[in-house]
This record gives C-alpha cells, structure tokens and sequence, in this order.
C-alpha cells in the first residue's frame, strides 16, 4: 500500500498559461499537504521539464496559446513509452473531457474548480500512480534477479560440467527409455553401443567379450531406477586384453516425481585394476 507520507511527497507539476490560476491551484495543493509542487505558464516546456523530473502528476490545461494540452500529451507519449500518462487535465469544455481521455489523460477536472473534487482526483491519481511505480520497479527487480539467477546456474553448469571432464572419462544422459541424449567423451564406444541412422541403439561390442553377469547387474541398477557408484565391469579385446571400466549414475526425476532418465560419468580404471591385480599376486 501506498502511504500518505509518499504520496504528499510525490512530484506535482502544474501546467497553465493563466497566472493567476497557477497560483490558486499551487495554494489548494499545500494547504492539502502536498510539497514537491513546480509550475509553468508556459506549456512548451512541459516535455523537456518531465523527461529530466518524471513527474508523478501533471495538471494540464487544455485551451493554452502556441501549444494547446492536446499536443502536450502527444509529446508526453514519447516519454513514456509504457503508455501510461500521469496527466489529469484541466477543462471548462465538456466536449473536450471525452476527447482528452481518448488521447491518454488519466482524468480531468473541471473550472470552476471545486476543492473537494480536485483534492479528490488527485489523491486518487496520485495513489494508482505511485501503485504503478512501484510494481513496475518491483518488476524490474524481478527480472534483474531472474537474469542474476540465470547467470550464476550456468556458471554453475559450467563448472560442474568442467569438474566432471576433470574427473572422469566421460559424462552420459539418458531420457526414460534409455536413449542417450547428452554425452561427453567417448561414451558408446566405451559402453559398446553402435547407433544407425535412424538412432536405433544397438550392442557393437566389436569382438570384444564382456562380463555378462557384471553386465546384467549394471543394467538390473538402471531397470530398478536405482543410484549405482563406482560400479566396476570388464570386457576383454578380440586379442583378449582386459579392460576395465568405473560408471557411477543416479535416477532423474521432475517435480513430480515422474522419472525422466539416468545422468552419470564413466572412467577407464584399467591401469589401476591391472596394478591392483598384481599386487595381490606378489
């Protein structure tokens, strides 16, 4: 909620070539409250002097000589581009009330002027006017966070995806049918799957022999949705050198629980397995 201290503080500009009308509206205002009142007999000023102040009010007299309210307005909509017109004007014309509002005024007040209804009208206008202020500035806190926010999780992503090629051989994705759709590294060659051209997966173990109970266990984890860690598997060459490979992965699920896939990194850990294998021998 707007409050009664800013409100009586906002930016009042009062706009008339009658003096003497100036004066009487300038005397009805702060002995309303309000402070931050500038005036202008003189309406070729009003645009330049609203782009350096952006006035939360503008009172706004119709019928002036060299440039009559209408063609303040129009020159007002260049300034604001979001449409929106702080401008109340003022009028002795009923036919002009319409015609005003049509071209972007907010309201109008009538002359002779009745304390009570331009106090009112004010107050009022004053109120959405600073009501559409702040929620445009709070809008624009909003999406500077949002962009923030974006910025910090990709350089989030990034990092986690550099630390992941720092640490292992290869990164995988899968969608809920198995598929792979993100992978880094030479993940097919490595688990033995072969994709044609119509991105149909296939084994392609190109002669290699693999530990079919190792093998099925791995897959009995992906099946069940189950998180795996540095699960170890092999498969020997057609020379029949073994080769050993580390996979470790976890179930991805949306917001809703529904399960969308497996993500996981893999290492190549034959030299170790080999080395570890010969020091049990000695």
């Amino acid at each position: 909620m707007i409050s009664k201290k800013d409100i009586f503080n906002a930016s009042i500009l009062i706009v008339d070539d009658q003096q003497a009308n100036v004066v009487l509206l300038v005397e009805m205002l702060r002995d309303a409250g309000y402070s931050c009142i500038a005036t202008t007999t003189d309406p070729t000023t009003v645009c330049t002097l609203h782009r350096k102040i952006r006035f939360d009010l503008i009172l706004l007299d119709l019928l002036m000589p060299v440039m009559d309210g209408f063609q303040v307005i129009e020159g007002l909509k260049e300034i604001e581009t979001d449409g929106y017109l702080p401008v109340i004007v003022i009028t002795a014309q009923p036919d002009h009330k319409l015609r005003a509002l049509t071209a972007g005024a907010k309201d109008f007040v009538a002359k002779p002027f009745d304390l009570i209804e331009i106090q009112t009208r004010i107050h009022n206008m004053l109120e959405v006017r600073l009501l559409y202020t702040t929620l445009e500035l709070q809008n624009q806190l909003l999406e500077k966070t949002v962009l923030e926010r974006t910025a910090q999780l990709r350089e989030s992503e990034a990092r986690y995806r550099r630390l992941t090629e720092l640490s292992s051989d290869w990164y995988w994705e899968q969608d809920e049918n198995g598929h792979f759709t993100k992978m880094y590294g030479p993940v097919l060659d490595m688990l033995g799957i072969r994709v044609d051209d119509t991105l149909t997966q296939s084994r392609d173990d190109q002669g290699a022999v693999w530990n079919e109970t190792e093998r099925e266990l791995l897959e009995a984890y992906l099946e069940a949705r189950r998180p795996f860690l540095d699960f170890v598997y092999s498969r020997s060459s057609p020379e029949g050198t073994p080769q050993y490979l580390m996979v470790s992965g976890e179930p991805m699920f949306d917001p809703s629980g529904r399960f969308t896939g497996y993500r996981g990194t893999g290492r190549d850990v034959t030299g170790t397995m080999i080395a570890e294998v010969k020091s049990q021998e000695v």
